[in-house]
């Protein structure tokens, strides 16, 4: 028996409108969180989503304030009509269900990205909520997620024991890639803007923008890299590069930075390093903690990212090489292949 859908079931019920809803299964993510859909009858059905977060998992309240004041600031995030943060119930405006992912072909690319890189700027440039200032995404930090990678893929799923000398040159990685993100420009990050958390909404140019709860003050280029070296799809080096550039270019536009072209690049370069140490990690972990072994299939994509990245970077060759000669193989021979580098859908 499902205790928490009869006691959402039940809280939502209170509502004008809602008195006789069922709740639909929609989704769940990464974390404990579930989503279900209610409609409500007033003169015609009127579809909402109602969010599911266990209060002993997760907490509501940063989701609550920063969707509010984002909201308020115009950015295309789902309304909240009611809430029940003892419960870890939401009430919210539905966006429906055309994830920006299943949507991304050749055709419809660029206009995709384009308005996804637009809606990417009128977060970043947002102030701290009110009553939630956003964390700093610090070293601390930065260094808690790139320690995902050994500690979850390397010596828990793929069964590596790391030496001295391997242990070494994870030290001499992560002091770069973390360094690197120090230095830019900090703005507003989303933290996880992806094409998973966009939705393409219909009679809508502009994406919805969900998974936001953990928005942090950090790099500049580090929502750009989760957005266009998407663990979850990947295009030519030739349409990023484009991509890569139109955002510079508005986000200069808007005073986030400075940098020139070269500078731009190489930030995003490391920057997406250090995120797809974490997320290779985080994919690991999902399977082995959490039992959602779908992720695994994501790690070569991820992996290859960094290959990819590393070999551009003469103070990361050795890094580069140990991917390439010892943990790509057994990537390949435990979970599978890598995609196609120059692969895109059509």
């Amino acid at each position: 028996m499902d205790t928490r859908l009869q006691m959402l079931t039940r809280w939502v019920r209170q509502f004008p409108g809602f008195e006789h809803c069922q709740a639909e299964p929609v989704s769940g993510d990464a974390s404990f969180r579930r989503y279900f859909r209610v409609w409500q009858e007033a003169g015609q059905r009127i579809p909402h989503i109602v969010m599911d977060a266990p209060p002993e998992h997760e907490d509501c309240e940063p989701f609550v304030a920063i969707a509010r004041h984002w909201h308020r600031k115009g950015v295309s995030v789902p309304g909240i009509l009611q809430t029940d943060l003892a419960q870890g119930f939401l009430l919210l405006e539905d966006f429906g269900d055309r994830l920006m992912l299943g949507q991304l072909k050749d055709h419809s690319a660029d206009a995709l990205y384009r308005a996804a890189m637009d809606e990417l700027l009128l977060i970043a440039g947002q102030p701290s909520p009110p009553d939630h200032p956003l964390p700093p995404y610090d070293a601390t930090l930065l260094e808690r997620e790139m320690a995902l990678f050994p500690d979850w893929l390397l010596e828990r799923q793929l069964g590596m024991s790391l030496d001295n000398s391997d242990r070494a040159l994870l030290d001499t990685t992560f002091a770069i890639l973390r360094e690197s993100a120090l230095a830019q420009p900090e703005v507003t990050v989303h933290r996880d803007y992806h094409s998973r958390n966009l939705l393409v909404r219909p009679d809508q140019q502009r994406p919805g923008v969900i998974d936001f709860q953990d928005a942090v003050t950090g790099p500049v280029t580090y929502d750009l890299v989760s957005l266009l070296k998407d663990c979850y799809i990947q295009w030519p080096e030739q349409r990023i590069c484009e991509w890569l550039e139109y955002y510079r270019k508005k986000s200069l536009e808007a005073g986030l930075h400075r940098a020139d072209p070269d500078t731009f690049r190489q930030w995003f370069e490391l920057m997406g390093m250090q995120r797809h140490l974490k997320a290779a990690g985080i994919f690991a972990r999902l399977s082995i903690r959490d039992g959602k072994h779908g992720y695994l299939n994501d790690i070569p994509r991820t992996v290859q990212y960094l290959m990819v990245a590393s070999s551009r970077q003469p103070a990361l060759r050795h890094f580069h090489e140990w991917l390439s000669e010892t943990v790509m193989p057994r990537i390949e021979a435990s979970i599978g292949k890598a995609p196609d580098r120059e692969r895109s859908d059509s």
